[in-house]
């Protein structure tokens, strides 16, 4: 892996990133902490998209804040921009920070997708399929008319072309999907998994080739304490685990622990679903504790198998302490 320099001269021989924008901070707030992230250690900052910022706003912001940092995006779905827009989109983003931006997309969730923008969740695995290989050609100034499974597209050439052009990745749980990873894409973005889950999930995104970059958000409650740590990390894990796509991926995980949330959420009784939630359960899939132990953890993730892990904060209030904490240094 290369080394990263940062502004004061600390060499770094990982990467280690973390999610923006920042909870508890308004974009704007962000500015100086941003710009810390360099000499905290952190290589790489990636965005979300769900009901928060959008996935390019926060990462203009950092290519400028903090010009060391690489960008990515963790995800963009695929339904919910069209397909020329998501390529000018990564353009643009690629354009203006090159060699630093990293696209990754997926296919987000049906409550995202289907509730909240009002769009069919209709075939997802295609297309995701179908959307990176639009890119592939797109991205490049390619100019491309072609019917796929689930879109056409009719004369679209790029007006701006990255260079070098922005590296793809997909969000993927189950085997198909990472396997589409690592054979059309530039590697996966994971999450919502334990260290020892990395070792079922890896080895097929490494059937596209052992070269395939491996992303992975991991949830992080640093120095707190274990009950609040633990209530907290509760509340995320039944809003995500009953969603579909989440709750067949711990079922092909094996994760028989969460049946008895899935019943009591299935009957309509959240307290008795959040209560359901084991404690080891909540401890596998949500980092917490002081922050030196918090690293050791994130650092398993990447012995077992990612080559970039990025730290999501499930933090109230002003995430400062917390990030500065987390840093490697």
């Amino acid at each position: 892996m290369t080394a990263v320099r940062t502004e004061k001269g600390i060499f770094v021989d990982r990467r280690w990133g973390i999610t923006v924008s920042l909870p508890g901070l308004g974009l704007a707030e962000q500015r100086e902490l941003i710009a810390e992230l360099p000499d905290l250690g952190y290589t790489d900052v990636w965005s979300a998209e769900a009901n928060g910022t959008d996935a390019f706003t926060p990462l203009a912001l950092a290519s400028t804040w903090a010009p060391q940092l690489r960008l990515g995006t963790a995800i963009v779905p695929v339904y919910t921009r069209g397909p020329a827009t998501l390529a000018m989109s990564a353009a643009s983003m690629g354009a203006a920070a090159p060699g630093r931006f990293a696209l990754g997309v997926g296919t987000s969730s049906n409550v995202i997708v289907e509730r909240w923008n009002d769009i069919p969740f209709d075939e997802p695995f295609k297309k995701v399929r179908d959307t990176v290989r639009f890119l592939r050609k797109a991205l490049t100034g390619e100019k491309v008319t072609e019917s796929y499974d689930t879109f056409q597209v009719r004369g679209f050439t790029a007006g701006v072309v990255a260079d070098p052009v922005p590296p793809v990745l997909v969000a993927a749980l189950r085997p198909g999907m990472l396997k589409l990873a690592g054979r059309e894409a530039d590697g996966a973005i994971i999450n919502w998994l334990s260290p020892d889950d990395v070792r079922t999930v890896v080895p097929h995104v490494h059937q596209g080739g052992p070269d395939k970059e491996v992303v992975a958000r991991i949830f992080v409650l640093p120095d707190q304490d274990p009950e609040t740590s633990r209530a907290i990390a509760r509340r995320h894990i039944a809003a995500y685990m009953n969603v579909p796509v989440y709750r067949a991926f711990h079922e092909w995980l094996g994760r028989s622990e969460l049946a008895g949330m899935w019943e009591a959420w299935d009957a309509g009784d959240r307290k008795a679903a959040l209560e359901a939630i084991p404690d080891s359960v909540v401890d596998d899939l949500v980092v917490h504790g002081p922050a030196e132990r918090c690293r050791e953890r994130v650092q398993q993730y990447v012995e077992n198998g990612v080559t970039t892990p990025v730290i999501a904060l499930l933090n109230q209030g002003d995430p400062t302490e917390a990030v500065r904490a987390l840093g490697p240094k």
